[in-house]
């Protein structure tokens, strides 16, 4: 049976990826001034407070979720970084994309807006080519997202089990971010671990919004190690000064040698030097890898499959012999004008996904209908109290869907149940 537009649509909203040329591009979200309103809203915030539980209206929302967020740094980049890293020819070349990856993993992030908390068991699914990456919410309170990504055909695999941990300082707001980033390159038998810069964000005397703080990326089978620094120097009052530098170096760790010196900006331009030969060259181009991206798409091709599941199949009037679906999908609709297309390529999304379950809200702040906004937030947070309050009325313990969650004293950690991430209705371009 063929479902028909009077079914209600389910919103699902997706939005542009933050980039490099976000504050020039017109059609990107732009954050209202909020100064004096924050002001106002952490006056009554202690210095030292964790930050984990504090509300946000939304007029201080993006709209996306933390875990678009967080998925996007891995699914959104001009060029393929990851086949760079598989494709190396030693492992130091390899070490070295892998470098130049984690430096595009960071994305510029906009003062006085924040993506949604994502909600308990939320998931953020999107394929890019081969690469298929899956998100899940895997705690709320302390927030705690795991990632795992599976591109079959260069046989990598990521795992990322992730916690921030916002504190209010009085004149900024710092949120480091814990946990450990793993990047599998299976066919050469390496894994390289990471961490993640933490987020400053300051208030007095001038604001800004950047990433602090020392990466260390580290591949055991190797012996290779690299230390990032994030940095900005202001001068006088917070005016001027060097912005988004990134120095470091890269060493044999059983030696302690360094072979590298990194250093530039991780916004613009990273340069390598070879501490043997002096040669200088560059390994990343924040231009190349992080300008001009398009916003992800539900993929038509999606409907196919579903209404091979259905009967419609037999009634398509495009087919020869009624027993074989048409390929084209538009003929769908001229064959059956009350058919809805959407509805199809929505049923395919689950329930849990950022853009679903965030989907009413997100068009209300695109639109400035900060009324709407506001009942859409509150309708949110309502049905989650009120589903964890029938958990803990059943003695009930919610359980991840798609990891194994542990949380021990050397912190949150997770493993996927499956070994492959499947493709995914969203996909980005």
């Amino acid at each position: 049976m063929v479902k028909m537009k009077e079914e209600k649509e389910r919103k699902i909203v997706l939005t542009k990826p933050l980039t490099i040329d976000s504050e020039s591009n017109s059609d990107a979200y732009k954050a209202p001034n909020l100064l004096q309103r924050m002001l106002s809203l952490f006056k009554n915030v202690r210095p030292g407070s964790d930050l984990t539980r504090f509300q946000l209206p939304p007029l201080f929302n993006l709209p996306k979720s933390q875990l678009q967020c967080y998925g996007e740094s891995v699914y959104c980049t001009g060029s393929d970084l990851l086949s760079m890293c598989n494709n190396g020819e030693s492992p130091i070349d390899r070490f070295i994309s892998v470098v130049a990856w984690t430096i595009s993993t960071t994305r510029p992030v906009t003062f006085g807006v924040a993506p949604y908390n994502p909600i308990l068991g939320e998931t953020h699914h999107v394929s890019k080519g081969n690469l298929n990456v899956l998100l899940e919410q895997i705690s709320h309170h302390p927030p705690v997202a795991a990632l795992h990504a599976t591109d079959e055909k260069e046989n990598i695999e990521m795992i990322w089990c992730q916690r921030p941990d916002p504190k209010f300082n009085g004149t900024s707001v710092e949120a480091k971010v814990h946990g450990i980033r793993q990047l599998k390159l299976l066919n050469h038998g390496e894994t390289y671990e990471m961490n993640c810069p933490h987020l400053l964000l300051r208030i007095f005397p001038v604001t800004s919004a950047d990433w602090s703080g020392t990466v260390t990326i580290r591949c055991q089978e190797t012996g290779i190690v690299a230390e990032l620094s994030y940095r900005s120097s202001s001068s006088f009052l917070g005016i001027g000064g060097n912005h988004r530098v990134i120095k470091g170096k890269i060493l044999d760790s059983s030696s302690l040698k360094v072979l590298y010196e990194v250093d530039g900006h991780w916004d613009r331009v990273v340069k390598l030097k070879d501490t043997n030969n002096k040669e200088v060259r560059v390994i990343y181009d924040a231009k190349e890898f992080l300008s001009g991206l398009e916003t992800p798409k539900l993929k038509d091709s999606e409907v196919l499959k579903i209404l091979l599941s259905t009967s419609f199949y037999t009634q398509c009037v495009c087919t020869s012999n009624n027993q074989t679906l048409c390929s084209n999908s538009e003929c769908v609709v001229s064959c059956f004008p009350d058919f809805d297309m959407r509805f199809y390529v929505h049923q395919s999304v689950w329930p849990t996904e950022s853009a679903h379950v965030w989907g009413e809200l997100s068009e209300a702040i695109l639109r400035k209908d900060w009324e709407k906004a506001r009942e859409a937030k509150l309708e949110i947070e309502e049905r989650q109290r009120k589903l964890l309050k029938e958990r803990e009325s059943k003695g009930e313990t919610w359980v991840s869907k798609h990891f194994v969650v542990s949380n021990n004293k050397e912190g949150w950690e997770c493993s996927p149940i499956q070994n492959t991430v499947p493709a995914a209705p969203i996909t980005a371009q």
